[in-house]
C-alpha cells in the first residue's frame, strides 16, 4: 500500500541566465524548509511531477526538494532551435536554480535524459555532495556499450530527422508511443496520459526532440575511441529496471567503472520509468542513499 505524502508544492518562475537575450524561465517545484537539498531532475518526455511520490517521500523525512521542469518540458521555457537545448546549457539551469534558490551544496537524482544531465553536472561541479542515477548509466559505460544497446537505441537517430518523429508520433492518437514506450504500465496509470498531454501542446513535442538532436551525433554513434572522462568521486547509486525496453543492464553496472564508490540496485517488474512504475521502491532507495 503506498504511503500517504504530502501535497506537491505550488510551482514557482524561475529565470536562469544563459545564451538567449533574456534567459530562459523554468518552473520549479520546491518544497521550502532548512533540510539538506535533494535536486530531482526528470528526463524525456516528463515534468518535475515524475518524482511526486519521492518528493513527498523526501520532504516527510525532512529534505529540502527541488524539482524543475527541464527546458523544453514541462511548464518551462521551450526556446526555438536544436542549438538551445546542449546538455551545458541544461547543466547552467540547474545550477542557477540552486543560485537563485539560495542553495550551495546538493545531492542530485535524475531520471533518463535527467539522468544523463545528472551526470553532466556531476561530473563538472563540485557542489553535487553524491548523485543517483535511474536508467541511465555513466556516459563513458553507455558509449562504449555493445550492440545491444545500441540497437535498443535506435530511436535517438530517428529523431534526428526534424518533421518526422513529429509527424509519425502524434499519428493515431499518438499509437506508436503508447505500443512502443508505455506498454509497461497498467491499465489507468496517470503518466501515459500526462505525457502526452504535454507533447500535445504547440512546440513541445519538437523542443523535447531538440535535447537528442543537441546532444546526439551520429557520427558518433559507434565511438572509436574510448570516451575520456575524470572519475566520479562522490558517491554514486545507479539504479536499472528489468522491464526497461531502452537501456541494458550492463551500461548501468559498468558505471562501477568510471566511479569510485558505486552502489547498484536492479528493480524488478518495472519498466522504463522507474520513479513512476515503482514509486515507493524509488523512495526507499532514495532515503537509504541519502542517509
Amino acid at each position: 500500500m503506498a504511503t500517504a505524502h504530502p501535497a506537491l508544492p505550488e510551482s514557482q518562475r524561475i529565470t536562469v541566465s544563459d545564451t538567449t537575450p533574456s534567459g530562459t524561465t523554468l518552473s520549479v517545484l520546491d518544497t521550502g524548509g532548512s533540510g539538506p537539498p535533494v535536486v530531482l531532475l526528470h528526463g524525456w518526455p516528463d515534468r518535475a511531477t515524475l518524482w511526486a511520490h519521492q518528493i513527498g517521500a523526501l520532504a516527510a523525512a525532512g529534505y529540502r526538494v527541488i524539482a524543475p521542469d527541464l527546458r523544453g518540458f514541462g511548464d518551462s521555457d521551450r526556446p526555438e532551435g536544436a542549438e538551445n537545448y546542449r546538455i551545458g546549457l541544461a547543466a547552467a539551469d540547474v545550477l542557477g536554480v540552486a543560485d537563485a534558490l539560495g542553495v550551495g551544496d546538493f545531492a542530485l537524482a535524475g531520471h533518463d535524459w535527467g539522468s544523463s544531465l545528472g551526470w553532466a553536472i556531476t561530473l563538472r561541479s563540485p557542489r553535487v555532495t553524491r548523485y543517483a542515477a535511474f536508467s541511465v548509466g555513466h556516459p563513458a559505460a553507455f558509449a562504449s556499450e555493445g550492440l545491444v544497446q545500441k540497437a535498443k537505441s535506435w530511436y535517438m537517430l530517428w529523431f534526428q530527422f526534424p518533421g518526422v518523429a513529429e509527424e509519425v508520433l502524434p499519428a493515431d492518437d499518438w499509437a506508436f508511443l503508447r505500443s512502443w514506450a508505455h506498454g509497461s504500465f497498467p491499465a489507468g496509470h496517470p503518466l501515459p496520459a500526462q505525457q502526452i498531454a504535454d507533447l500535445s501542446r504547440p512546440g513541445a513535442l519538437t523542443a523535447s526532440l531538440n535535447w537528442y538532436r543537441a546532444n546526439i551525433d551520429p557520427a558518433m554513434f559507434v565511438p572509436t575511441e574510448p570516451l575520456r572522462l575524470p572519475p566520479v568521486r562522490v558517491p554514486v547509486l545507479g539504479v536499472w529496471s528489468d522491464r526497461d525496453m531502452a537501456l541494458t543492464e550492463s551500461q548501468m553496472r559498468r558505471s562501477a567503472e568510471f566511479t569510485e564508490d558505486f552502489r547498484y540496485e536492479r528493480v524488478e517488474g518495472a519498466g522504463h520509468w522507474i520513479p513512476a512504475e515503482a514509486p515507493e521502491r524509488t523512495s526507499e532507495l532514495l532515503l537509504d542513499f541519502l542517509r
